[in-house]
């Protein structure tokens, strides 16, 4: 099925028939098929709602430039328009950044949160990737120092050498809307969440460090945080079922 909303289209699926709601908000790049584990194990007793972000999965690249509230206006707009009536909000790493902003700013209505090694800090470069940057500016200058025919092919292999895997991974037309989203801190709208937060993260996560997890733990009034040892950035695949049990312990009502 899809959902559009100012002329972006985005891609969904609807599982299961419960009374209370669940929405699953991937990561950047991500799609609902690394989800199915945990939708499987919730679809019987909530109505389950995931999405593919424009431009991954089933939803059309866009052409357009995007920032990080784009997105959660687009999701906002989702969410009322079908009705998801007070959800619970299941988020992966961008998927958190939404997630900050549709509480923090829209203070959406929602049951629930559960955060997974989720993005939104942005911290103090390290003098390593300083140096790297710096290193990348001064050389892309090279560029009008050759011959036209070669100009292109020398920027290609700058980007090679100095972009993220992120980065490098997404169509041309999306670059833009990738760094208006990295460059948004969100620890503000973070800050503002007041439904009860859990918070899951693995200990050897390179993308999202665990001490972005602390911090958001402190951030949230109302949050617990679970570490995973031995797990990186995608710790509800490295550990699936334990994942689904605590996830329906959380879900329980108190």
């Amino acid at each position: 099925m899809y959902f559009e909303s100012n002329g972006i289209s985005i891609y969904y699926e609807k599982h299961g028939n419960g009374e209370k709601n669940i929405l699953i908000l991937p990561g950047w790049g991500n799609t609902r098929n690394t989800f199915y584990n945990i939708i499987n194990n919730l679809k019987d007793e909530f109505c389950v709602y995931i999405i593919d972000y424009p431009g991954f999965g089933n939803s059309k690249i866009l052409e357009k430039e995007l920032n990080i509230y784009d997105y959660a206006f687009l999701i906002n707009s989702f969410i009322k328009k079908l009705n998801i009536d007070n959800p619970v909000i299941i988020a992966h790493s961008f998927g958190g950044r939404i997630t900050a902003i549709l509480q923090g700013y829209y203070k959406l209505n929602l049951k629930k949160i559960i955060l997974i090694d989720v993005a939104g800090i942005k911290r103090r470069k390290s003098f390593k990737l300083f140096f790297k940057e710096k290193l990348y500016k001064l050389l892309k200058r090279l560029t009008y120092l050759l011959p036209k025919i070669k100009q292109e092919k020398y920027r290609q292999k700058l980007l090679l050498a100095f972009a993220s895997a992120d980065y490098k991974s997404i169509p041309i037309s999306m670059k833009k809307t990738f760094q208006n989203i990295i460059k948004e801190d969100l620890r503000k709208y973070y800050k503002n969440i007041s439904c009860d937060t859990l918070i899951i993260w693995g200990d050897n996560d390179l993308d999202t460090p665990l001490k972005d997890g602390l911090l958001i733990k402190k951030l949230i009034k109302n949050s617990e945080i679970i570490v995973y040892k031995n797990s990186n950035h995608f710790c509800y695949l490295n550990y699936p079922e334990l994942t689904n049990r605590i996830i329906k312990s959380f879900l329980k009502e108190k």
